[in-house]
């Protein structure tokens, strides 16, 4: 019995690595032990104790070799620290999954290049295996390999996983070419208010989908003999509304025309994709597009996401916030033109390099250089826009810029129900922010940052802003439960030590 456990446990301990990316080399390297000794606790054939076991849940951050449960993590930051150097923007969060969405629609090998490892990209990956997706980590765990099977076997499908990403719905537009009926568990994801699926629903009816919702469950059935006959008018010019309804058209045997498209950043990288894919995409970066679909699709492809314009949003408010001069390089220019005229209103400081293509030779980048200034509030209000309007999940950011600037700065964040007032948590650390309604706050600066002990809030932008205000708190915070924060990105407190932060990772015993 006791070997039975040791097999066991050390199988557990070689999934959770290779999940990871990593080899026995570098695991043994992070314990302190050998590769040998390594290789024989992954065969079973070695004790191992209670305090290893910890140590290796610890190491390859693993709940599932943990002991008993690990618990939440915290973050725990000593404030008040200037940030310097340079910085890199990862790939994109959304054009990610999207792309793991999309790699369905093809029945051959799929390479996507630097892959954003974080909890949103894992729960999809989990869901994918469930159905008979093979997925490993290759190039030391930079790329990700994608190859389906034959048959998928939508059964079989981990619905723990599917309920934590609202991601999961981008499975109705290539599932409903692959199979007459399905059923896909209710999408989850950010607490951020009622958000409804029907703008979905009412784009995919023209391609046959009928879905009823009973018992936690989408149940999907696919009528072939109903065709987009005339252009879908996207009732939502939602970024994921768009996405399903492009990996609908994808697969159709004809040309389909959507209009009220979003033209955002990852919905470009989706069309890029589809297009090394063979399928012909008309009007990308505009609101109209048109796909000429390709019936079957089966190609090796290898496709480089381009750069995440929310993660270089996120570094230049940790920028800002914390009175730092910080080059961020690798920034979609393209995605934060209008983020950058309103800062330029509001005085800050900075200069970038000419631009450059991204790694898909299609995304514009540029390296940005921001440096401590006196800013003033805006005049007008901030708020979002469809694309090429101030991005929706960059607004969250502008509640802690707005916080060191001189004056008062109206938010108004109409799209979520209540995303607007987690910014109020900015108050516990010595903010000054009025909820005028569940959409506007009012935020009076300059802000006073005070250290403070706090949960995470339930979305992953206000989580992130919290987060930023700490850094600039003089004294030590703690942030706890920051599951919401890895979702949407990968060793976030780790890079930003790597110039000049001082974060802890810990969680209780």
């Amino acid at each position: 019995m006791a070997d039975d456990y040791l097999v066991r446990i050390g199988k557990l301990i070689r999934d959770a690595r290779q999940h990871r990316g990593w080899t026995q080399a570098q695991l043994a390297e992070a314990l302190g032990t050998s590769q040998s000794a390594v290789n024989r606790i992954e065969r079973g054939n070695q004790n191992i104790s209670l305090e290893m076991i910890a140590r290796i849940g610890e190491a390859l951050d693993s709940e599932i070799v943990s002991l008993g449960y690990a618990g939440p993590m915290h973050l725990r930051v000593v404030g008040g620290r200037r940030l310097s150097g340079a910085i890199d923007v990862k790939t994109s969060k959304n054009a990610c999954v999207a792309l793991l969405c999309a790699s369905l629609l093809n029945k051959g090998r799929t390479v996507l290049r630097r892959v954003a490892r974080i909890e949103e990209v894992y729960r999809l990956l989990e869901v994918l295996n469930s159905i008979g997706v093979r997925t490993r980590w290759i190039n030391d765990g930079v790329d990700l390999e994608i190859v389906p099977p034959a048959e998928l076997d939508m059964g079989a499908i981990d619905a723990d996983a599917a309920v934590r990403t609202r991601s999961i719905i981008m499975f109705f537009g290539p599932l409903l070419h692959r199979m007459d009926r399905f059923k896909l568990p209710y999408a989850g994801g950010c607490d951020l208010g009622t958000r409804t699926i029907e703008p979905h629903m009412i784009a995919l009816r023209r391609f046959g989908l009928d879905i009823a919702a009973t018992e936690g469950q989408y149940h999907a059935v696919v009528d072939r003999s109903v065709r987009p006959d005339r252009p879908i008018v996207l009732t939502e010019r939602g970024d994921t509304v768009t996405e399903n309804a492009l990996l609908a058209a994808a697969r159709h045997d004809g040309v389909t025309v959507i209009r009220n498209a979003s033209s955002n950043y990852m919905v470009q990288d989706l069309c890029f994709f589809l297009e090394a894919l063979g399928v012909r995409v008309e009007g990308i970066g505009t609101t109209t597009l048109t796909v000429h679909g390709v019936p079957d699709i089966d190609v090796d492809v290898d496709y480089s996401p381009s750069e995440d314009p929310v993660e270089a949003m996120s570094l230049l408010a940790a920028a800002v916030v914390t009175e730092s001069e910080l080059t961020v390089r690798r920034v979609p220019i393209e995605f934060l033109e209008i983020e950058l005229a309103v800062l330029e209103e509001m005085g800050l400081d900075h200069d970038r390099t000419a631009e450059y293509y991204a790694d898909n030779g299609r995304t514009r980048l540029v390296d940005l250089t921001v440096r401590p200034s006196k800013l003033e509030a805006p005049i007008d209000k901030i708020h979002p826009m469809p694309f090429p309007g101030l991005n929706i999940d960059n607004v969250p950011f502008f509640a802690a810029i707005a916080a060191t600037a001189q004056g008062k700065t109206l938010i108004h964040d109409w799209v979520y129900d209540n995303r607007a007032i987690y910014l109020t948590d900015l108050n516990r650390l010595g903010g000054r922010l009025q909820l005028l309604d569940p959409h506007r706050v009012l935020v009076e600066g300059p802000t006073r940052w005070r250290a403070a002990e706090m949960m995470c809030p339930p979305a992953l932008r206000p989580a992130v802003v919290v987060l930023l205000a700490m850094m600039a708190a003089e004294g030590t915070s703690v942030l706890r439960n920051v599951y919401v924060i890895n979702r949407g990105y990968e060793d976030l407190a780790e890079r930003l030590n790597s110039i000049g932060a001082q974060i802890e990772i810990f969680r209780d015993i």
